[in-house]
């Protein structure tokens, strides 16, 4: 599993990559986090779950991202791990994380929302990749 982010204008680009499709998606999940702080910061000491339904899997993925930003908007938290199980078009996912705090977290933006531009899903020779931008 592994992340990064990409440039993309005002915005900015989330990738992962996993082994299968749910490990991509926690990946962008990691990467969607360090938009906003470094993950090593952050401890997983509560647990939430979030569930997800889409026809395909691209408008699934905004929904989880959508859906984290969301998340980490009304509680008010960051989230390092993800535990993501997909079937059907639906995502159930456990995430991890703990309560902002400023002076630990240094959050560097806040992320507004996720957009369909450059949104891709995708199966390749080394695994799958997910990618998108969100608004910042």
């Amino acid at each position: 599993m592994n992340w990064t982010h990409f440039p993309h204008g005002a915005d900015i680009g989330l990738r992962g990559t996993g082994a299968t499709k749910a490990e991509a998606f926690e990946a962008i999940g990691v990467a969607l986090t360090a938009v906003v702080t470094e993950p090593q910061r952050v401890n997983a000491t509560e647990s939430l779950d979030i569930r997800c339904e889409a026809p395909d899997d691209e408008l699934l993925l905004l929904d989880w991202l959508n859906a984290l930003i969301y998340e980490m908007a009304v509680r008010r938290m960051l989230f390092r791990e993800f535990d993501v199980t997909i079937a059907d078009g639906e995502l159930h996912a456990e995430v991890r994380g703990e309560p902002v705090d400023p002076q630990k977290h240094e959050p560097a933006v806040e992320v507004k929302g996720a957009t369909c531009t450059e949104l891709a899903v995708e199966e390749t020779d080394a695994g799958w990749l997910v990618q998108g931008v969100v608004d910042v």
